[in-house]
Order: C-alpha cells, then structure tokens, then sequence
C-alpha cells in the first residue's frame, strides 16, 4: 500500500495517485427527472462508471432543501485529506455544507466573488444595450 510521502493514497487492492482522484457526480433518473448520486471517482472512469465509494446523493427536483442533499460528511474528508479534487458543481455543494478545507475554501470563495462580479457586469452591459439602441431612433 501507499504512503503519504510516495503521493499515493491506500485504497483496498489499488493505489491511485492523489490528482487521480475525484469527487463527482453521476446522474441516474429518467428524462426531466435528474437525481445524482456523488462518489470518489478514478478521473479516468467514464461519467456513469465504477466509483470507489459512495459519499452521498443531490437531488435537485426536491423542494424542501434540506432533502435536496445528504453528503457523508466523515468519508468526504477522508478523501479529500487523501488528495482527490472534487468537482466544480460538487466544490459549491461542499462549500455550501461547509466541509470544504480551508485552502479549497478559500480558492471557492474567490471563484464564487469572480463569477458575481462578471454577471453583474453582463446584467448591467445587456441593460446599457438597449438604452443606447433606443436613443439611436
């Protein structure tokens, strides 16, 4: 099995490399109707592929948000100590769940403020836009 120093994490029967790793969704439901169960995942396994462990699901049909997600909280920072990368849309449910650590927080946030700034710019651009087309009559 891995070490902490060889950069690989001891997962029963194989060893992945610690950017090898991911935590992401996988989309199950019919038509119209997603339902996504979030896993550790090998990067290289196909979206609908073999995941290592289940670490909770997001189903965002459900009205009442405090049924829209159930996270593993214990398991989730195991793997993420162990060095996997979770997802963008995963990154934001951890962070709204606060299980993020501190440097991944940090790094969240700062995309979080980026990705405000820039819609508010293309809000306040697409309401200049037609204010200027009018005065052009």
């Amino acid at each position: 099995m891995g070490s902490a120093e060889s950069g690989l994490c001891a997962c029963p029967g194989t060893h992945w490399s610690r950017s090898l790793l991911r935590i992401r969704m996988q989309r199950l439901g019919r038509r119209h109707r997603p339902f996504y169960r979030i896993g550790a995942i090998d990067t290289r396994v196909r979206r609908d592929g073999a995941v290592i462990e289940n670490l909770g699901w997001y189903d965002p049909i459900q009205k009442d948000p405090s049924k829209q997600v159930m996270l593993k909280n214990e398991r989730i920072s195991y793997w993420l100590s162990k060095g996997a990368q979770p997802s963008d849309t995963v990154r934001d449910l951890l962070g709204k769940a606060n299980l993020l650590p501190d440097t991944m927080k940090a790094e969240w946030e700062a995309d979080r403020t980026h990705g405000r700034k820039r819609a508010e710019a293309k809000a306040a651009a697409a309401a200049a836009a037609p204010a200027e087309g009018e005065k052009k009559k």
